[in-house]
């Protein structure tokens, strides 16, 4: 029997996938010999892995989500790949049902998560004019842990098999009678762990946005990617317990032998599902609110135009943010509730539409007039457009009870769903990465290349979902792993996934263009190559680890671009002041340790080796109280350092 035979029993491994094991040795061998041998990669360890600056954390984030964006992104094309052609064998039920599930997981936990959390770190603390989140130290462990987490589930296609009960995880197909294997218990430990990170970031960034606003800057003068921010941190409280409930339970029931969710225990799997949406379709719109916020941002900017309507954005802000939380049960009117029940959700799922469409109006009304300059982070706000006005139409014809009845669980919903959250949220965060990409790293991304990939993306984002709204009128169901050919679906499966391949070529032109502008790419001198309204732009590019060497105070909302107009009086309003002490917090290793036995600890329960769970949790449990009198830790920059940093970027007399 092989080294990992006598490890893992032989229905955990999966050889194929795993390979040899005098390949993983020898690969495990190259990675120690090379971190032993260059002593250079020392500065991965004291700049990335120890920091708690807010900036870097953010660009951690975004490494993250890209790399998870391509995982989920090739999971997509397998799908389409499979579904190309009727009768295919390419993949087979199992296989199909895994990486559906994957593809699902990762592009909702492990890539739109983590892709907001990145903008929000990068560009936050600088909008607000504070020079850290309100908890750095929470703010590192709320990375780690998601990045280990994520580390967790993927792991899965080489030890122990993949979840494939699909990205909701709906009981009985979790339950351990008809899902035997460790497969879900990856899908449930991993976003239990996840969801740890990402209720402490909502936690954090509330009290950043909440305590630490430069002085003047009331709420209605905060900028609205702010205001969109704090509403979607607050779902985040609010929505992410009920998931946390309802995957803990599951997790009894497996581990445990519980009955919560058994029914031949008496147990109640509609309740696993009332508790899913109750956190799911909050979920969609907080993960949706931020790209109305970047959204604001870019078109006013671009448009040269102060933001139509700014009251009224920020009342269909917090309108969505309530009603998100009254429209879960549109997701099973099928599950036959009740005609009284299925009306009142029915009728509170299209009233959301209204303060959505408030939003449209307001963005068409900032441009009208303007002097508008179509850079590719306007054209991802252009695009969205008429991509978002076709999601709420075919949404609303979802939420008309009768019709649901024909639409469910067919394609024509899983196109809906997906025009959505693309056409929503990876249109936006594209938008906002393009946007404060200089600010972030102090270079620009090629405009040409960026033209190439937002063509190729948008087209093929078309020519993959228009298809699939047709093949769910004409009755192919979603989770079907193949088809006859007598059914008249070929055609429609072929143009789908041509488009995914053309969606797949833009983001690999997105990534050439990252390296190239990386290498060749235009640096941002000024700080402020948009010719920006908010306080991020009125700093260097990069900004420094400290932000601001004084902290500003606010008199209007754009209170940048007002500043420039008035020439002089920008150091006056915004730079004023001698430079104070500066303290900031010290980097440590206690947050990566921290993500570490959490890994450590769901590896353990995944498997039921309680005594490796038992030292992860209690090796976290030790880190947090080392953190605990580890968090008065700080430092005070030196003022010379500060003056002469300010002085190199132009912003005092040297």
């Amino acid at each position: 029997m092989s080294l990992l035979g006598q490890l893992f029993p032989s229905s955990v491994l999966r050889p194929m996938e795993l390979g040899s094991d005098g390949l993983i040795v020898l690969t495990v061998a190259g990675l120690l010999f090379v971190l032993t041998r260059y002593r250079k990669w020392g500065w991965l360890w004291r700049e990335w892995i120890t920091t708690v600056d807010h900036k870097k954390i953010g660009v951690m984030y975004l490494v993250a989500s890209l790399v998870m964006l391509f995982r989920g992104g090739v999971d997509a094309l397998l799908l389409r790949t499979q579904l190309a052609a009727p009768n295919s064998t390419f993949l087979g039920p199992e296989h199909y049902d895994e990486i559906f599930t994957t593809h699902g997981t990762i592009m909702v936990f492990f890539m739109a998560m983590p892709l907001m959390f990145a903008l929000y770190n990068a560009v936050i603390p600088l909008m607000i004019g504070a020079r850290d989140v309100a908890f750095p130290r929470l703010n590192a462990i709320s990375f780690w842990v998601f990045a280990f987490a994520a580390i967790l589930f993927n792991i899965s296609f080489v030890i122990g098999g993949s979840p494939d009960a699909g990205w909701t995880a709906y009981a009985p197909l979790t339950e351990l009678t008809f899902n035997p294997g460790v497969g879900e218990n990856y899908y449930l430990l991993a976003l239990l762990i996840s969801g740890i990170g990402t209720l402490a970031s909502g936690i954090n960034f509330v009290a950043t946005i909440l305590g630490m606003r430069a002085r003047g800057m009331t709420l209605m003068r905060m900028p609205l990617f702010v205001w969109s921010a704090l509403v979607s941190s607050a779902l985040i409280l609010f929505a992410f317990p009920a998931l946390t409930v309802a995957l803990g339970l599951t997790m009894l029931d497996r581990l445990f032998g519980s009955s919560f969710f058994t029914i031949a225990h008496g147990g109640m799997p509609m309740m696993y599902v009332n508790l899913f949406w109750i956190w799911g379709h909050p979920e969609v719109y907080l993960l949706v609110l931020p790209a109305f916020g970047i959204f604001s941002e870019v078109v006013a900017t671009f448009s040269r135009k102060r933001l139509f309507g700014y009251a009224s954005m920020v009342g269909s802000l917090l309108a969505i943010t309530l009603l998100s939380f009254g429209v879960w049960v549109h997701h099973f009117f099928t599950m036959g509730a009740g005609a009284a029940v299925n009306a009142f959700f029915g009728v509170s799922t299209m009233l959301i539409a209204i303060p959505t469409g408030v939003k449209i109006f307001n963005w068409i009304m900032t441009m009208w007039g303007g002097r508008v300059r179509m850079t590719v982070a306007m054209l991802w706000q252009m695009a969205f457009i008429p991509v978002f006005v076709l999601g709420g139409a075919t949404g609303v014809l979802l939420a008309v009870v009768p019709g649901d009845y024909q639409f469910h669980n067919s394609y024509f919903m899983v196109a809906h769903f997906h025009t959505m959250l693309i056409g929503g949220v990876v249109f936006g965060f594209l938008s906002g990465l393009y946007y404060w990409w200089p600010k972030m790293f102090g270079y620009m991304l090629d405009e040409r290349q960026g033209r190439w990939a937002f063509w190729l993306y948008f087209i093929g984002f078309w020519v993959t979902f228009v298809p699939q709204y047709l093949l769910g009128l004409e009755g192919m169901t979603r989770r079907m792993y193949t088809y006859s050919a007598g059914f008249g679906w070929t055609t429609l499966n072929q143009i789908s996934t041509l488009g995914a391949f053309i969606m797949g070529a833009g983001f690999l032109v997105l990534v050439f263009n990252i390296v190239y502008s990386m290498l060749h790419g235009e640096r941002d001198l000024t700080g402020d190559p948009w010719d920006g309204r908010t306080l991020e732009w009125s700093l260097p590019s990069p900004a420094p680890e400290y932000n601001f060497a004084c902290l500003p105070t606010v008199a209007e909302r754009d209170t940048w671009w007002e500043a420039k107009r008035e020439g002089g009086a920008v150091a006056a309003r915004l730079r004023a002041g001698d430079i104070g002490p500066i303290v900031m917090p010290k980097p440590t290793a206690v947050p990566f340790f921290i993500g570490l036995g959490f890994f450590v600890a769901g590896a353990g329960m995944v498997f039921s080796w309680w005594v490796v769970a038992a030292v992860g949790f209690a090796g976290v449990l030790a880190l947090l109280v080392a953190g605990w009198f580890d968090y008065r830790d700080h430092e005070e920059l030196s003022r010379d350092v500060v003056l002469r940093a300010e002085a190199a970027a132009g912003r005092v007399q040297a």
